[in-house]
């Protein structure tokens, strides 16, 4: 193990984050630079436990204490080979999971649990900056063809392993340019694209084609692509908005979170000098207390609105660990992101009824109702109706499966009622050769999972090709059997 006392010598810190008045004037990532002799004392709290149940909150398997061990022994590059053991892109949940592995820490039974997340962000930051990340092309090839529909986390994942393992991939995007949500879903304060383009390099030094612009179902049909490829993994992911069926919806100013943010971040590429909807001056509402309204939230900081509003419908979650969530479980417990310390308000418990039309077509404001959820259910408490003023809205209120139905019909794949696509244990969907891995088959979650599910995703592919595979596999697919 690291140090044996190290849990019990130092506390846990966190890097600091920049100033607000000073990260609200540019979209750079909010954090300020943490130290490797800072990293490293924080990795010597690591206990190694016997049975590390960090693992238990990590569907990647990440080797978290061996590699918290090197990072105390100031092997950085072991650590960072022990890290990409069992996850492709930790650049990215290093900075974007919500760390179900520290929540699941030993430690966190009755002290602050281990920096996990910050001690994989700072290994693979400076093994990019010291060079040690280089591509790995496969000695030789299978000549067998591999298509991967979508380029957010899981295609990513699946394409990388599937070309490591020597076979042709070519990647399909129907955007302009490849990352997934990645790319236009996660603001720049919350991951800055440099590390996603240095990626996507190094997968195209290994052999991965990238096809953005595509879009597979209308660009190119489904029997196309069965023609011209050996597999085709389907990781689409679940991009279908929860809407709000509510009078004055179709009013001006009511918009999508995925059609907010897209066009922010399309501001710092360089595609336009201000966003189509930038909130500059408006007073902004934003339904939805989860991490897209989060990202609403610190964008509309970064626009200049006059003042914004995040509405949740839940009630407030307790500041500590419920004792219906013990540990090593994800308790919902209120967090403040970066976002909520720039400012705003934060309204718990409430459900938006009418956007109220100002005559001209434009939202004006919402007519919002408190609801009691003690009984399991959201009544609407007499009496608690207000007004609450508004020039624009933003719903961000979670996503409800896959945007495949063209695809799903051409291909012949089983849809179940959520709208998610059917498979089976090793991903096989009811068509053969035609598999799925993410959100597109287990419904929206979070990244590491849909990270997991491209590699383990992958090792199918490849074993369905070649007859077996060494590549690592960390879960089969937690689903329903396969019915058609």
């Amino acid at each position: 193990m690291a140090d044996p006392r190290g849990f019990l010598s130092r506390s846990r810190q966190l890097p600091e984050r920049r100033p607000v008045e000073i990260r609200l004037h540019d979209w750079r990532e909010v954090y300020q630079e943490f130290g490797h002799q800072r990293v490293q004392e924080q990795a010597s709290r690591c206990m190694d436990c016997g049975i590390p149940f960090c693992h238990n909150g990590c569907p990647l398997g990440n080797l978290i204490p061996e590699w918290n061990d090197l990072v105390y022994r100031q092997d950085w590059q072991a650590a960072s080979e022990r890290l990409h053991a069992t996850n492709n892109f930790p650049e990215f949940t290093g900075r974007l999971c919500p760390a179900p592995c520290e929540t699941a820490c030993v430690l966190g039974i009755n002290d602050d649990p281990v920096t996990i997340k910050q001690v994989e962000v700072s290994i693979i930051d400076r093994a990019w900056a010291e060079g040690w990340v280089a591509p790995q092309r496969p000695e030789r090839l299978s000549g067998k063809t591999v298509a991967v529909i979508g380029s957010g986390p899981a295609g990513l994942a699946a394409a990388q392993q599937l070309v490591r393992a020597g076979h042709t991939v070519a990647v399909y995007e129907r955007s302009d340019r490849i990352g997934g949500l990645l790319r236009y879903g996660i603001p720049e304060f919350k991951m800055e694209k440099a590390h996603l383009d240095r990626r996507i390099a190094q997968m195209e030094a290994e052999g991965v084609k990238f096809r953005p612009g595509v879009e597979v179902g209308i660009d190119i049909t489904g029997e196309d692509m069965r023609r011209r490829y050996d597999a085709i993994v389907v990781a689409v992911g679940a991009t279908r908005w929860r809407d709000l069926d509510i009078p004055g919806r179709h009013l001006a100013g009511v918009h999508q979170a995925m059609e907010v943010l897209p066009l922010a971040n399309r501001v710092q590429a360089g595609d336009f000098a201000i966003s189509p909807l930038d909130v500059a001056g408006k007073h902004v509402v934003i339904i939805g207390g989860g991490d897209t309204g989060a990202d609403c939230l610190g964008t509309a900081h970064r626009q200049g609105a006059a003042s914004v509003t995040q509405l949740e419908i839940m009630p407030e979650p307790p500041a500590g660990r419920p004792a219906g969530q013990p540990w090593p479980t994800y308790p919902m417990i209120m967090r403040t992101s970066s976002a909520h310390e720039e400012g705003g308000d934060r309204v718990f418990a409430v459900s938006t009824e009418e956007f109220l039309d100002d005559g001209a077509g434009r939202v004006r404001a919402l007519r919002i109702v408190t609801v009691d959820a003690s009984d399991g259910g959201f009544r609407r408490v007499e009496g608690s109706e207000r007004e609450l003023p508004a020039d624009v809205v933003m719903l961000a209120m979670g996503f409800l499966g896959p945007e495949a139905e063209g695809l799903a019909r051409q291909l012949g794949l089983a849809v179940d009622p959520r709208g998610s696509l059917v498979r089976g244990p090793a991903y096989q969907t009811n068509v053969e050769g035609v598999f799925v891995a993410g959100d597109a088959g287990r419904g929206q979650s979070l990244i590491v999972w849909a990270i997991a599910e491209g590699r383990s995703a992958a090792a199918a592919v490849d074993a369905y090709l070649v007859g077996s595979t060494n590549l690592p596999a960390p879960i089969r697919a937690d689903i329903r059997p396969l019915v058609v």
